[in-house]
């Protein structure tokens, strides 16, 4: 019998792109993903894909410190987490040449079968992946980057999730789930519930982001709380350290509207376990495109998005049942007018940082906030 294409035995193995053949012999694979909290979760369906693939597998992460402390005694297919160097594209910080040649001979000495790249365009990733050795490298390349084994062009404009995913295909690793999905530790369950009113709904605001561009305003953020205090709701606001500013100018702007509410906030009081059981417990979360809100997503709570519509291509919830995503238009800087669609490293940013999601309606966010509040369970 002829064999289809992306098949086995003539059975189709249906995948985000091609699925090619597995490798033989893998038990032992390194994934790089470095960056941030969403950057890491948008890579969790092609680290479960690759784990249903290679079941006997021990999968490695190369990442960060938060990435280590999100994956410590956590159920999921990461097995162990690697602490990336300081290296350009690889990880922000002062590079020390020989903390980056200590980690490649500690990470040969591994023996990986497979090292896979899910880490950007591959200008800098790619020779980093190359310098582990591995016997086989899959993973996403542009035209000017080192060539893997086997490799998807990298094209700016594409959900990430969709593109680890296909990656992974390059492993023979098929999708078996499509969003991130994280368990909740019972342990940190107990600790969030010291922020809870029992028989009160809670909503979570997260109004930080990398970029300043993605960030909505204060002033937005702190009309949704108050609309929401007054539906009855307790309103907390999240985020890390550097949140804690900006956290605090919601609640004061929040307040000041309406003097008593029950709106507070935790930005940088809490680690990451708990902040995932807090949003666990959120009867609806709000925020811009980042980590908190795609960790909302992860642990199964419904969420309000605010974005720019550019990033809802690569960075948007696929969903829209218990999901909602509103969006600016904006094509050009506010103060410039340089078109911002021209991204990575097609075009240099300018140096404005006004916000690219200011137009976005208070009111229709709170709607969706009171909407997801009530809907169903699905």
């Amino acid at each position: 019998m002829r064999k289809t294409p992306g098949s086995r035995d003539g059975v189709l193995r249906r995948g985000i792109g091609p699925v090619l053949e597995p490798f033989a012999g893998v038990s032992r694979i390194a994934v790089l993903r470095g960056g941030g909290l969403g950057d890491l979760l948008f890579a969790l369906p092609a680290l479960d894909a690759l784990a249903a693939a290679y079941p006997d597998a021990e999968i490695t992460l190369l990442g960060t410190p938060l990435h280590a402390a999100l994956f410590d005694g956590r159920p999921g297919p990461v097995d162990r987490v690697e602490i990336l160097p300081f290296a350009p594209g690889i990880r922000p910080g002062a590079e020390d040449p020989a903390a980056v040649a200590a980690f490649h001979d500690r990470m040969r000495a591994r023996r990986f079968d497979l090292a896979v790249q899910v880490h950007g365009g591959g200008r800098n990733s790619n020779p980093f992946l190359l310098g582990l050795e591995a016997a086989h490298t899959v993973g996403t390349r542009t035209p000017d980057a080192a060539q893997l084994e086997r490799t998807i062009p990298y094209i700016y404009y594409q959900h990430e999730v969709l593109r680890a995913l296909e990656v992974a295909g390059l492993a023979g690793a098929v999708p078996v789930a499509l969003e991130p999905q994280l368990a909740v530790l019972p342990v940190e369950e107990e600790k969030a519930a010291a922020h809870l009113v029992p028989g009160t709904d809670l909503v979570t605001l997260h109004p930080g982001a990398t970029d300043p561009r993605r960030r909505w305003p204060a002033s937005s953020f702190a009309a949704v709380a108050v609309q929401a205090a007054a539906d009855g709701c307790r309103v907390l606001v999240v985020g890390d350290d550097g949140d804690r500013l900006l956290a605090e100018q919601v609640v004061a702007l929040a307040l000041a509207a309406a003097p008593g509410a029950d709106i507070g906030s935790v930005a940088g009081e809490l680690e990451i376990g708990t902040l995932a059981a807090l949003l666990k417990a959120s009867a609806v979360m709000v925020g811009n495109d980042s980590g908190p809100r795609h960790l909302a997503q992860a642990v199964g709570t419904p969420t309000v998005g605010v974005y720019w519509f550019g990033n809802v291509i690569n960075a948007g919830a696929m969903g829209r049942t218990r999901h909602r995503v509103h969006m600016s238009w904006v094509s050009a800087c506010p103060v410039c007018g340089v078109d911002v669609t021209q991204v990575g490293w097609t075009a240099e940013r300018c140096e404005h940082d006004d916000s690219f999601v200011a137009a976005v309606d208070p009111a229709a966010v709170s709607a969706d906030v009171a909407a997801l509040r009530t809907a169903p369970p699905a």
